[in-house]
């Protein structure tokens, strides 16, 4: 079952790839968008099926970096077929189907070279995995920030570049960046409340400062995705945000390293 679903979801996501390029190259384009979507669905459906037996293997799990890359593709192909049913996303579902391809493929390949990790509890090992996946979809979403800004500022001067004419619009690419938000606030908010559960021993393990800013950083993404939904916050503002929020996020992380593996150490 593991080896079916690992292989179904790279052969869905290589189709997918080639009727994403069919639906670009052809008119009209709405004639292919039901089997693109059809198609990317399954794919996900199968690839989160082969994330359960890529995560959990003999007795123990798997934190290897070919491990987490699948699931990092896997939470950003959630979100963009989330935001498909909505928007014609077709050259971003282009973008990312062979890039999950890809890390199915590597991970399958290295499946059994990494041993599993078999001393930590399932409130923990959930714990890491909220963690990897709500920092990677929050870099994405500051990634994205920054690039509407950079496509504001285009926009503004009136020089739009060849790069932004490819892409959905303004407009959409805005949702795709509250979209990362949110999922990645949910993914913190699940972080946050399995550390509290299941971590023993929060102050003891100095881990009191890094909780205290994730919780920080926390509140910011939800005032500002609050904002959004209630003020219209958009544009500039909504970057600001979105920086401020991940720079204290990323304090909380390699901060927390280097206080307590440099600084702490030579005082």
């Amino acid at each position: 079952m593991a080896a079916f679903a690992h292989w179904t979801a790279i052969a869905l996501y290589l189709a997918t790839t080639v009727v994403a390029a069919l639906s670009l190259s052809r008119q009209p384009l709405a004639r292919l968008q039901p089997l693109l979507l059809g198609m990317f669905g399954c794919a996900v459906a199968a690839h989160v099926i082969a994330l359960k037996y890529m995560l959990v293997a003999d007795g123990g799990f798997r934190f290897d970096l070919l491990a987490m890359l699948s699931l990092i593709t896997c939470s950003v192909a959630l979100v963009l077929l989330f935001l498909s049913l909505k928007h014609r996303l077709t050259l971003l579902i282009l973008a990312i189907a062979p890039l999950a391809a890809l890390s199915q493929l590597a991970a399958v390949h290295a499946w059994g070279g990494a041993p599993p990790l078999t001393d930590l509890t399932p409130g923990i090992a959930a714990h890491a995995l909220f963690s990897i996946s709500a920092y990677a979809l929050l870099t994405l979403a500051t990634l994205q920030a920054i690039y509407l800004y950079w496509l504001n500022q285009q926009l503004h001067n009136h020089r739009p570049s060849g790069i932004s004419r490819l892409l959905p619009p303004l407009q959409t690419m805005e949702s795709l960046l509250f979209a990362l938000i949110a999922f990645g606030q949910l993914l913190l908010t699940a972080s946050l409340v399995t550390g509290t559960l299941f971590v023993d021993d929060l102050f003891g393990q100095q881990l009191v400062h890094k909780t205290a800013l994730s919780i920080l950083a926390w509140i910011l993404y939800s005032i500002l995705l609050w904002g959004h939904w209630k003020k219209g916050w958009r544009g500039n503002t909504a970057v600001r945000w979105t920086l401020s929020a991940f720079a204290i996020l990323m304090l909380a992380f390699f901060g927390s390293k280097l206080a307590l593996e440099v600084i702490l150490p030579r005082g």
